[in-house]
């Protein structure tokens, strides 16, 4: 029989493949190219030398004679051969630095999808509207690769535009950027010790000119600096407000911790906002997707060290928007030093020269810039949406590509072993799959394809033309090849029907399987050699540890240890096979989401690296089942809806400015670090955050403002090149008191537990655990130290920071840092890839979860959400003091919503809002909540709905009722109680007051 159309020769064994029909059934449409080897049987060709053959074996899966399509795949058991043993050309990047540095680009107005020839009015959109809005700046550092199987070199730093000058260039190696011990003058950076990066710029030799010589020293420098006043002229009287010569600020305010028990606010803790003028504090960039840690920037290093807290950024840069304005214009005004993006903080000195905020270079302004598309008037360039928004996308040009935008390509990689059949989730993923596959985003180029993987590795033709899908199974793991290298990843939109085909019956095709072993090394190996061509998203979902193959793990966790108040082991990973494996999807544009659903430990340490080094993201679910835990398999469901339907950008870069004399040294997230300021995203997606850790390496004395600029280049699934860019802009202070005026606890609390995260896996949990202490203790020791008449009995901390203890304490009681407390490996681990990848508002909620009394919902205090009425109880400390048996109690953990049910709780709550008729007639395991036609259901509902609204991934609903055996774990997120292995927040006050008197 004839093996598929467009089968490649290949010196050793190969697929034979079966069209339903039966054996003796052809197809012209599988008709071999001319000069192609034929195979019979599943044999091999006696032209061909033989070169490790198992024996093929042919089989039809059920139903695989009938005539209805998708009764039935038709398979082909084959030997495998590698495919590296090919030779790989390597091609070179086509573009140049000087032309991938060009300014000029097709400028047409300013539109919401699409470029525009004629000038057009601003568009501002919802990103609902415009995931192609969304994916500009991360194809900036999109290889340009499509055959190498290596991350190559190639100009994206060029492409993108560097940060100061630096002569350094950008390797090709596959791993990252090694850390580079810096030298500094001044004392070293807040960190424990952590390695640092080189820093980005530092030292600069001034540019090249590179048209003419710099025109910022023009004679008449002077006599144009009061014609632009406002928020564009940026001299010392709109810097930062000092605090010392006003009356003290709230922020400032000193509480003592040990006396105040009242220290929760009602509501949720806002950012804090910096202490600008009115005009510039409009202007300033969102604290939703970008804020720092410190909102008054210490002058110098030395100021920043006495004060005990960390510089650093919370990063939440692609994040879904209801307006963002879209820009196309044939010019991208940036700096020609520091190729820093126009901004509402530049300066114009006239209407034909502007002031880089960053480096401070004097810029021409281009002709261009000089009409306002929204004014449509001429001459006023500080009028312009880029001076206007510190949020703000262009459309690209061809100068910010590598190659042509690539499509949307997204591979399923699926365990279909015995234990995945049994845990029942193939029966989800395919029917969510069904009902979205139109809405997956992408255009008419979108493309798809499937692979399974047991014992071997099973690949689906889902070529247009097959009457339905075929199935080729790959059995010689240890060599793994593409069977059919052209046909496994199909059009969308053209093989539509059979790709629904294979969706409705995969679910049924393994139920009988013995196959308990996993080959996910072998699969995901192979997935690489399909993606590599083009880059995309690989969704791989796993329900137990890799036992075949490259890649084979065993089990490392001693049950008996999971309470261990000592060493925790094993929280990196086993093996880097899964970590450069990432390396070389990143470098080809791919990046790995992986899906664990399993009962039993899988070590996720190494698993989890095939998405933090390629981009991706990672989602757990610890004992799943379909039917045994209807909470979790409902997750999943919705969590599949939001996580095939958002907008995604691919081949993108991220890169981060900062005014000069402060440098990046450490970054934390799911990324390939490609420089020192620059991280390569083969995907980004609106739920990823990031953070940074800076420190200040030249004196600021010399300004009252410094500003931060995040640009995002990406691709997005309609195949437009977009850059994303984020203006921060904050004042300068000089002394400790501003310093702690401007502390924002949330961002240092969410940066100290990356940093935590790191620390536990490079030395140990209690180092990591010790540190998170020492950093609570040092910076109120060094705020007391400045106060005077201070008892030693008191404990006393800035208004600004009267929540760190308490956060810090719900940090060493999380899963991630906890011990005494019996807590699973895989669990934790995965909670420290959450405080890893997680945005800060998220993040937040799993570290100090928020308490609310639901069984009294009162209209009082009620917001309206779109003709909605949503109650707003206020916030309860986390503590069983606040609970009461007459009560109903609602905790917000991010991921779970607990409902807590007193034993004496009103009937009538109990019968309006759960559905039944009293308190001993609620089942021990609930997870939804009724629709009830009654005033306290709709109230109920309503808040409900609106908390789940403001996070991107459904939260598990569980009901737990006061003699319930699972309100073990309710009671776990009660921080302020003590436990048997944790101090109460009380204690914890005490044991820091303690260590503060030493």
């Amino acid at each position: 029989m004839s093996a598929p159309a467009g089968l490649p020769p290949r010196p050793a064994g190969s697929a034979t493949a079966v069209y339903p029909g039966g054996p003796g059934a052809s197809r012209e449409a599988a008709a071999p190219p001319s000069g192609a080897p034929r195979y019979q049987n599943g044999g091999i060709d006696s032209s061909q030398p033989v070169h490790s053959v198992s024996q093929s074996v042919l089989f039809t899966k059920p139903g695989a004679g009938t005539s209805a399509p998708s009764a039935a795949i038709s398979s082909v058991r084959t030997p495998a051969r590698s495919l590296s043993s090919q030779p790989r050309s390597s091609p070179s990047v086509s573009q140049s630095p000087e032309s991938a540095l060009k300014e000029g680009m097709q400028y047409g107005g300013y539109v919401n999808n699409q470029a525009s020839s004629a000038p057009a009015p601003l568009s501002s959109s919802s990103d609902d509207e415009e995931e192609d809005e969304e994916d500009e700046e991360a194809a900036i550092d999109s290889s340009s690769t499509t055959s190498s199987a290596s991350p190559v070199l190639n100009n994206y730093d060029a492409l993108e535009g560097g940060g100061y000058p630096d002569t350094r260039s950008v390797t090709s190696s596959p791993v990252p950027a090694p850390s580079v011990p810096q030298t500094s003058k001044a004392s070293k950076p807040f960190g424990y010790g952590y390695p640092t990066l080189q820093p980005g710029y530092q030292n600069a030799a001034p540019p090249t000119p590179v048209q003419h010589s710099n025109p910022g020293h023009h004679p008449g420098f002077q006599q144009y600096q009061q014609q632009y006043p406002g928020v564009n002229q940026l001299s010392s009287s709109l810097g930062g407000l000092s605090l010392q010569h006003s009356q003290q600020p709230e922020s400032l305010r000193p509480v003592n911790l040990t006396q105040d028990r009242n220290i929760l606010p009602v509501s949720s803790v806002p950012a804090p906002v910096p202490n600008l003028n009115s005009d510039l504090r409009k202007l300033n960039c969102s604290p939703d997707s970008f804020r720092c840690t410190l909102t008054n920037i210490p002058q110098t290093q030395a100021l920043l060290n006495k004060a005990k807290l960390p510089l650093g950024l919370l990063l939440h840069p692609f994040r879904d928007l209801t307006q963002l304005p879209v820009i196309t214009s044939s010019t991208i005004v940036r700096c020609r030093s520091c190729r820093t993006y126009i901004n509402p903080f530049v300066s114009f000195i006239d209407q034909r020269r502007w002031k880089c905020n960053l480096c401070y270079r004097v810029n021409d302004v281009p002709e261009e810039f000089m009409y306002n598309p929204l004014t449509r008037s001429y001459g006023e360039p500080h009028k312009r949406p880029e001076v206007q928004n510190s949020t703000v996308e262009f459309i690209a040009s061809s100068d910010y590509m590598l190659r042509p935008p690539q499509p949307a390509v997204y591979l399923f990689v699926l365990d279909v072993s015995h234990n995945a059949v049994e845990a029942g989730y193939l029966t989800i993923v395919c029917q969510s799959l069904l009902e979205n596959l139109d809405k997956l985003p992408g255009d008419s180029r979108t493309r798809i394809g499937f692979i399974t993987f047991d014992s071997t590795v099973q690949f689906y033709n889902l070529q247009e033309g097959l009457s339905q899908p075929q199935m080729l199974i790959v059995s010689d793991i240890d060599d793994i090849f593409l069977p059919t290298p052209d046909s496994l990843l199909v059009n969308l939109h053209e093989s539509k029907e059979l790709i629904k085909d294979l969706l409705n019956a995969l679910p049924n095709m393994f139920t009988n399987t013995r196959e308990t072993h996993s080959a996910l090394g072998p699969a995901l190996q192979a997935a690489f050699k399909l993606m590599s061509p083009t880059g995309g998203r690989i969704s791989v979902f796993q329900t137990q540890l890799p036992s075949l193959g490259a890649g084979l793990l065993h089990s490392r966790e001693d049950p008996n240890q999971r309470s261990s108040t000592k060493v925790v082991q094993h929280l990196g990973p086993a093996t880097d096979f899964y970590k450069k494996l990432a390396l070389d999807c990143s470098g080809q544009q791919t990046a790995v989401d992986l899906f664990l659903l399993s009962s039993q430990y899988s070590d996720l340490a190494s698993l989890a690296c095939i998405s933090k080094y390629s981009a991706g993201c990672i989602y757990y679910y610890p004992s799943f089942h379909r039917s045994h835990n209807p909470a979790q398999a409902e997750k999943l469901q919705k969590d599949l809806k939001r996580y095939l339907t958002r907008k995604i950008g691919f081949e993108a870069v991220m890169r981060i400015r900062c005014t000069k004399g402060l440098s990046i040294h450490t970054f934390h997230g799911n990324f390939f670090v490609r420089s020192t300021d620059l991280l390569s995203l083969a995907n980004v997606n609106p739920d990823a955050g990031f953070a940074v850790q800076m420190s200040i390496e030249e004196s600021l004395t010399d300004t009252s403002l410094v500003c931060f600029q995040t640009a995002l280049l990406y691709t997005s699934s309609k195949g437009e090149r977009r850059i994303r860019v984020h203006t921060l802009c904050l004042p300068v202070v000089s002394s400790l008191a501003d310093v702690y005026a401007g502390a924002d606890v949330q961002a240092v609390v969410c940066l100290l537990a990356n940093m935590a995260v790191d620390r536990s896996v490079s030395s140990s949990l209690s180092d990591a655990r010790d540190a998170l202490v020492n950093a609570v203790v040092d910076s109120l020791a060094a705020y007391m130290s400045t106060a005077s008449n201070l008892q030693q009995s008191m404990l006393i901390a800035p208004n600004s920071l009267k929540l760190f203890p308490l956060y810090i304490l719900a940090l060493l009681k999380q899963k991630a840092f906890r011990t005494g407390t019996s807590t699973r490996l895989d669990d934790r681990v995965y909670a420290m890839c959450q405080m890893k990848s997680q945005p800060l508002v998220h993040l937040m909620k799993m570290i100090h979860p928020n308490l609310y009394r639901i069984d009294k919902l009162i209209d009082e205090g009620t917001i309206h959400v779109n003709d909605r009425v949503v109650p707003q109880p206020p916030l309860q400390k986390l503590s069983a003091e606040k609970l009461t048996r007459e009560g109903a109690f609602l905790m917000d953990c991010g991921s779970v919503f607990y409902i807590w049910i007193g034993k004496n709780c009103d009937n009538n709550f109990i019968k309006d809002v759960l559905g039944y008729p009293n308190y001993a007639s609620v089942p021990q395991k609930m997870t939804q909540l009724p629709e009830v036609d009654t005033l306290p259901s709709e109230r109920t509902q309503s808040f409900i709905s609106w908390l789940r609204d403001s996070r991107p991934l459904s939260p598990v609903l569980q009901v737990i009722k006061d003699e319930n055996p699972a309100k073990t774990e309710f009671f776990q997120h009660l921080i302020e109680d003590r436990t048997e292995a944790a101090f109460s927040y009380y204690e914890f006050l005490l044991n820091i007051q303690q260590q503060i008197c030493k």
